[in-house]
């Protein structure tokens, strides 16, 4: 047994790579989707009752807040569906290298970015 072995450690103080950090991101964002798919299912569920229902839901569209909470789920889903795709093209044996590994985070980062701007300009 090592003598300075670490007893507790300090997540803050720990340096993960940036490949790590959108792993853990594109969990979060599975969580944020699978939450917001709620939301996403009672608007629609919502708008398909009747007439006055649909037009209700269109109403609440319009405003600051949901359309921020809009925005919200579905920049989770851009990210979780690039940062997937990236995850498949690593099974096919594409980007698995170390040297890959930030190069491809850089491209989740910045396609994410992209239809996340997208997704705000087409809500608002």
């Amino acid at each position: 047994m090592k003598p300075k072995r670490p007893v507790n450690l300090d997540i803050g103080t720990i340096h993960l790579p940036l490949a790590a950090l959108t792993s853990i991101t594109h969990r979060l964002t599975g969580v944020v989707v699978f939450a917001g798919l709620s939301v996403l299912l009672y608007l629609f569920s919502h708008s398909l009752e009747s007439e006055a229902g649909f037009q209700q839901v269109g109403a609440l569209i319009n405003s600051t807040a949901v359309k921020l909470v809009l925005w919200v789920i579905l920049s989770a889903l851009a990210y979780h569906m690039v940062a997937g795709c990236k995850h498949l093209l690593m099974d096919f044996g594409i980007g698995e290298t170390r040297a890959a590994g930030p190069v491809g985070a850089w491209i989740t980062i910045v396609l994410s970015a992209v239809l996340s701007l997208l997704v705000g300009v087409w809500l608002w």
